[in-house]
This record gives structure tokens, C-alpha cells and sequence, in this order.
């Protein structure tokens, strides 16, 4: 076990915290939607931090390259799913968004043996995007930052998509 790794755990064992707060008092009382947003930030940050510790250190493990994709998912996974039962966020954002990180990280795995297919410039940030405007309507925004909001995560949707289609190009190109 090293601190990356603990890191790791640690952002999967606050998701249920995160998603209690959630949904603390119908999800729609502004105060506990700043304090839910708040949490998943902070399990947000711990995914940088424990990424730049693991290169700094050498601390990269097999374990980590497992257990890092699987927290990814699962932070925007209880976001996504969370929101959409609040009717906050469209249940087909949230079955597009998962359908791809799911199935990338699948298809991850199952090309594991041939090396790992680093994550490309596009899927970083289409993470990025993916976070920042799904934690956007966990806020109480006023309406007028809707439509922003809603154009944010038009463009994360369509990095998803696109940097799925590329990883699944990738994969097919780097066939041995």
C-alpha cells in the first residue's frame, strides 16, 4: 500500500458521504447542495493528487492502474446517477456519459495484456469537463447561468464521445 493507492480507496469509501449529501433534505436545499458540491470536489482532487504522487514517487502499481479508472467511474457514476434520480440532471446524459466510461474501461481491461493505451489530451479534459459542468447542477445557480451550464456540458458530451470513438480507434490501430 502506498499513499496514491490509499488515496484511491479513500475517494471510493467518501462516495456514499458524497451522495448522502446529495440528496440531504429532497437534494434541495441550497446550503447541503454547496456542502455536497464541496465533497465531491475534494474526492474530485484527490484523483490529481494522488496521479501526480504516483509519477513523482515512482509509486505507479498494478494495483493503482486497476483501482484509479474504477474510482473515476464510480465519482462521476454516483454525480450522474444522483442527479438524474433528483430530476436535476436528464437521465439520457447520464446513460450516454456512463455507457462510454463504462465501456472504455472495459475495453481497457481487456487490452490490458498489449500495454496500457494512455489516456489521450482530448480524454483528460473531456474528464475535466465532465466534472466541473456535472458539479454545476449540483449548485443552485441562478437561471440565468443555466443556459452556460447547459452549453458546458454539451461540449463535455461531446468529448465523450469523441475521445471515446478515438480510444476505440486507438485500440483497433494498435492491434498486434
Amino acid at each position: 500500500m502506498n499513499l496514491p493507492n490509499a488515496l484511491t480507496i479513500a475517494r471510493i469509501l467518501a462516495l456514499p458521504f458524497c451522495a448522502w449529501a446529495l440528496f440531504k433534505n429532497g437534494g434541495d436545499d441550497p446550503t447541503w447542495q454547496v456542502i455536497a458540491w464541496c465533497m465531491f470536489f475534494v474526492v474530485g482532487m484527490t484523483d490529481v493528487l494522488d496521479g501526480r504522487i504516483a509519477r513523482k514517487r515512482n509509486q505507479i502499481s498494478s494495483f493503482g492502474i486497476l483501482l484509479d479508472p474504477i474510482a473515476d467511474k464510480a465519482f462521476i457514476a454516483t454525480a450522474l446517477i444522483g442527479l438524474s434520480i433528483l430530476e436535476k440532471m436528464p437521465w439520457w446524459v447520464t446513460i450516454v456519459i456512463l455507457t462510454r466510461e463504462v465501456g472504455i474501461t472495459i475495453l481497457r481491461f481487456a487490452v490490458i495484456k498489449r500495454g496500457i493505451i494512455a489516456a489521450s489530451k482530448g480524454g483528460k479534459i473531456k474528464s475535466l469537463l465532465q466534472n466541473f459542468s456535472v458539479g454545476f447542477y449540483m449548485l443552485p445557480l441562478p437561471e440565468y447561468l443555466y443556459t452556460p451550464r447547459d452549453i458546458l456540458l454539451g461540449v463535455a458530451i461531446i468529448l465523450t464521445v469523441t475521445s471515446g470513438y478515438q480510444y476505440i480507434r486507438d485500440v483497433i490501430k494498435s492491434k498486434p
